[in-house]
């Protein structure tokens, strides 16, 4: 019995089936896309000028809502650098996040630096730590200006 459960054990680890393995397989498959990021952007966008800040926010922020898919989730800022909203981490929701640093990067610096250029919209890249696998990873996260806020949704490379 004891040899079988090993012969099963290593089976599973050489097709990558491992608990391990599977992890990593279902952090793969949740990955967002640049195209998708965008879209969520411009959903949130659309979310927040039709049903104003006090909804938008409580979306954003909802673990089960539209705004949070996979690792693609909405970050809601003020001019200030004030988290809104951080669809996966609650704990960064109302405090001001403008000097935290993401290696060499000031990220919320630069989402506000590019939304507030005449296309008032683009990509900021640093890296983070990815939600699901708990790896520190490159990310690249698409920012827009929405009247007196900052959206963004970011993407892992």
């Amino acid at each position: 019995m004891k040899m079988l459960a090993k012969t099963v054990t290593t089976l599973l680890l050489v097709l990558g089936l491992g608990w391990g393995g599977t992890a990593a397989a279902q952090a793969q498959a949740a990955r967002g896309t640049a195209d998708e990021a965008v879209a969520m952007v411009k959903r949130a966008a659309a979310y927040l000028g039709k049903h104003g800040k006090d909804k938008a926010v409580a979306a954003f922020n909802d673990p089960n809502g539209e705004f949070v898919v996979g690792d693609l989730y909405v970050i809601m800022l003020d001019e200030k650098g004030v988290a809104l909203a951080h669809g996966q981490n609650p704990r960064m929701v109302n405090k001001n996040i403008l000097e935290m640093m993401a290696g060499d990067v000031y990220p919320i610096k630069e989402f506000i630096k590019i939304a507030n250029t005449p296309a008032g919209r683009g990509w900021v890249n640093y890296q983070w730590p990815n939600s699901i696998s708990k790896k520190m990873e490159h990310k690249s996260t698409y920012v827009e200006r929405a009247g007196e806020y900052y959206l963004g949704v970011g993407v892992y490379h």
